[in-house]
Parts: C-alpha cells; sequence; structure tokens
C-alpha cells in the first residue's frame, strides 16, 4: 500500500478520509456532471479497493448496494488497507433513468476513454486516469440492461485465478467464466493486471431486495477475507454455488405476447417448456422451449416481445 494516494490533487495520507470531485463535463443547461469518490483509508499496509456502480445510469440496484454499504458501513474499523468507493459513475443516465449518456453512448464500451471524445469517454478517462492507477482490486456491481433480470451472480475473466478465487468467497448463486468485450471496464483492468468482479442482480429501474441482499453480503465476505473488516459471520447461510463454464440464449421464433413459465434461477432440462408467445388476435400461441439441459441465469421480464429477441439466458456446462 502506497504511503500517499493522490486523486486529482487531493492527497490522502494513511489513515486519511475524504470525498473527491472529478469533473467529467457540462450538459447543455451548464450543469456541471461531476463524479464523486469517497476515500477511506487505515494506517495498516493492505489492497487499495475500487467499489464501483453505476456505470449504466438506471442500474438501479447496484448503485443501492453500494450506497447501502457507504451508508451503514463503520470504516473507522478498516483494519487494513483503502477504499475508494464510487456509488454512481454514470451520473447524467442516472438522472435520465437511462443506460447511456446524452448522445447514446455506452460508458462500458468507452474505456480507456479520452478527455476529447464524447461524455461517456470522458467518463471512461477520468476512472482509468485518476482511480485505477491506485487499485488493486475492483468491484464492478450491474444490474440486468432493459428489461431483462439477472438472476444474482459474479463474472470474472476466463484465466484470472485470483478473480475466480475471490468470486468463490463472494459465494453467489451463479459464478460465470465469461469473455472480455472491447472497450470495457473490464478489458482495460484486465490490461493493467488488477483482478475485477463484475455483479449483476436483477432488473433495470427496478430494486430487488434478492439482488441486494446477495451483494452486500459477497461484498462483505470478499472484504473480510482480505482482513479489511471483521463481520460477525454467526448464522450465515452459505449459497449453493454453480460454476457456469458456457451461457447461450433461447429466442423468440415468433412475434407476440409472451408469457414466462419458467424464471431465472430455475434448473430446467432440454426440450422443456419455458413460456408461450400468442398472437394479439387469440389464433396462434408458440412455446418457448429450452435447447439445452442447465440453470436459467437471466430472463427478459418484457411483455410484448419481437421475433429474435433474447428471452432465457441458460448458463451450461457448471460445475455444483
Amino acid at each position: 500500500m502506497s504511503e500517499l494516494i493522490s486523486i486529482n490533487k487531493r492527497n490522502f495520507k494513511r489513515g486519511e478520509s475524504g470525498i473527491v470531485e472529478l469533473k467529467v463535463g457540462r450538459i447543455p443547461s451548464d450543469t456541471e456532471i461531476d463524479i464523486e469518490a469517497h476515500v477511506f483509508r487505515s494506517h495498516e499496509d493492505g489492497p487499495t479497493v475500487l467499489i464501483l456502480a453505476g456505470v449504466h445510469g438506471d442500474e438501479i440496484n447496484g448503485v443501492e448496494i453500494v450506497r447501502n454499504f457507504l451508508f451503514h458501513e463503520n470504516f473507522n474499523a478498516l483494519k487494513k488497507g483503502s477504499l475508494i468507493i464510487i456509488p454512481l459513475l454514470n451520473v447524467f443516465g442516472f438522472i435520465n433513468f437511462d443506460r447511456y449518456v446524452p448522445d447514446g453512448k455506452d460508458v462500458n464500451r468507452s474505456f480507456p476513454g479520452t478527455f476529447n471524445g464524447s461524455l461517456a469517454s470522458r467518463i471512461a478517462r477520468t476512472l482509468t486516469k485518476h482511480i485505477l492507477p491506485h487499485v488493486d482490486l475492483v468491484f464492478d456491481f450491474h444490474t440486468g440492461g432493459d428489461s431483462r433480470y439477472n438472476f444474482p451472480q459474479i463474472r470474472f475473466s476466463r484465466n484470472d485465478q485470483d478473480a475466480e478465487a475471490l468470486a468463490r468467497i463472494f459465494n453467489p448463486p451463479f459464478i460465470i467464466q465469461s469473455g472480455m468485450i472491447a472497450r470495457s471496464l473490464r478489458k482495460t483492468t484486465r490490461e493493467m493486471k488488477i483482478p475485477t468482479l463484475v455483479y449483476e442482480g436483477g432488473e433495470s429501474v427496478r430494486l430487488d431486495g434478492l439482488s441486494i441482499h446477495i451483494g452486500l453480503k459477497g461484498l462483505k465476505n470478499c472484504l473480510q477475507h482480505l482482513g479489511m473488516f471483521e463481520y460477525d459471520k454467526a448464522g450465515q447461510k452459505k449459497e449453493n454455488t454453480r460454476i457456469i463454464k458456457k451461457t447461450s440464449w433461447v429466442r423468440a421464433n415468433y412475434s407476440g405476447i409472451f408469457i414466462w413459465i419458467k424464471s431465472s434461477g430455475q434448473k430446467v432440462e432440454k426440450g422443456e417448456k419455458l413460456g408461450n408467445i400468442h398472437d394479439p388476435y387469440g389464433q396462434k400461441s408458440i412455446d418457448v422451449i429450452s435447447h439445452r439441459s442447465g440453470y436459467i441465469i437471466g430472463h427478459n421480464n418484457a411483455s410484448v416481445v419481437n421475433q429474435g429477441d433474447a428471452l432465457f439466458h441458460i448458463g451450461y456446462e457448471y460445475e455444483e
């Protein structure tokens, strides 16, 4: 752990805490958009951990997990290391209940970013330049996009043994080995050799108690494992975690009104009926059939779907 963490000309020595505002741009009303980073440092050596949410502005469950942790945690009890906590990265998206920024760009497809680019690129560059160089580990909290619900899960990059070991400590219902998306935060942190866990839970613009509970518990599991906090573990039940090696989507082969029978978290067999798609005139009803045996790790809550829409995300080739 370094003696000094310097963020945007604000210096934090060991044992110091505070809030840094990082300016990323202005919207047409001349309102300034800032990123607020909370810094907590102990006196003892240890890792510097970034806890991040709100990369997509409408993914409220992730924001609530980090807000809840920030509000309730006693940071005077931080035993070693440092925490940098950003509860909301994409402020513009949050205000507008939107995944994106004004020009429709995705912050998580804009890394490592540039200060001369779009607002998404400026946000990404601010995080890459001012925060990531200080960080040894990242927890990035997300929620299912659009109308899709994700059952609580951790995603990590293949062959990242440090991230995989910590994902097991997090102990969510599902752990998923996944490839990296071009220009994503996880790809950038991988290039910087920073282990990163991406938590997915719930649906956008809708709070989900189960996802929030598992996300908070998993974060605390990891921080205790790292020796940063000490929590009372008496009576806490360990989840049955399944490590998913491959995933695929069951897509709509017909357009119409979608009614699901099976939902996320359930085990299904190949050929099993998952739901129905009905035409609005009462003339046709098409069964939605699972093409694999495995677990539903996410499903679409849209009432009306189009041909080709993703309906059920199936995890297969798993280890209990």
